[in-house]
């Protein structure tokens, strides 16, 4: 096993870490059994069981290319928009799997929310962003939409920078503001779990900070998944971490351990920047 060591990007090492090593882990939220999936002959996410707990934050870390994304959209069942894609094993949320016979996969994207990369506004105004998902659900009342909007918005720490003009067009808003509103677009049809793909790699530092702020505020209420390549945000915003690389789930516990004791030394290799 590595000696322990110091995280190297955080001053004051392990103590600022998002949550203690020994604090209980709450019930699982989603969970993988023997999780495979391919696309076409290419083996990309190999064997992979997880337990994803509920009001905590699971960050997926690893080099590029080593299957963080692809596992991610596996747990909404995003691959059965992709030709030659196939899923092999179990998706488990609350102990059902989403893959089995008779699940519908838009059922599954309404209680798994999932927020992409790049903000995807649309050519619409803010409070008709916010409001989609609850109209394509059959919500009319106006005074009902207005309430989601304006619960939605604050959920997702933009209501005192918007609520002025939610009649203007989403796509004025920065980056920044465009990605909090794609957050809220998605609290708006009340997810259980929000999948978040790397939601703050295209943005400035201080956006980045906002938008940190508001995935450890969405843990009391939600079981959030974020795949980052920020060693600095893992440690910084979740709970738990899992290593993955080249398809395979290398080692996964509380993010204070991993970052200070991993148990593979594979593990040890990246988070101190011997690669990747």
């Amino acid at each position: 096993m590595p000696a322990p060591y110091q995280f190297p990007y955080l001053v004051g090492g392990a103590e600022t870490l998002a949550r203690p090593a020994s604090e209980p882990r709450p019930p699982s939220k989603m969970a993988t059994d023997g999780l495979n999936v391919f696309y076409g002959q290419f083996h990309a996410i190999k064997h992979v069981t997880l337990s994803l707990p509920d009001r905590r934050v699971s960050a997926l870390i690893g080099p590029s290319g080593c299957g963080k994304s692809t596992f991610l959209r596996a747990l909404n069942r995003m691959h059965d928009l992709t030709p030659e894609a196939r899923v092999e094993g179990s998706v488990t949320l609350d102990g059902t799997d989403i893959y089995g016979p008779g699940i519908d996969p838009v059922e599954v994207r309404h209680r798994i929310g999932m927020v992409f990369q790049r903000a995807n506004p649309f050519p619409k105004s803010i409070f008709e962003n916010v409001v989609f998902g609850p109209k394509v659900h059959g919500e009319r009342r106006h005074r009902e939409l207005i309430e989601i909007c304006e619960r939605s918005l604050v959920k997702a720490a933009l209501w005192d920078e918007v609520k002025d003009r939610l009649n203007s067009s989403a796509l004025g808003l920065s980056g920044g503001q465009q990605q909090r509103l794609c957050i809220a677009r998605q609290l708006a049809v009340e997810p259980e779990v929000i999948l978040m793909d790397e939601p703050a790699s295209a943005l400035d530092p201080l956006a980045t900070a906002k938008i940190e702020d508001l995935i450890f505020a969405l843990r009391r209420d939600y079981a959030v998944v974020i795949v980052t390549h920020s060693m600095q945000q893992a440690a910084r915003v979740s709970d738990l971490t899992s290593f993955f690389l080249l398809g395979e789930m290398i080692e996964t516990g509380p993010t204070a351990e991993v970052f200070t004791h991993p148990t593979d030394r594979r593990t040890e290799d990246y988070i101190t920047g011997r690669f990747g």
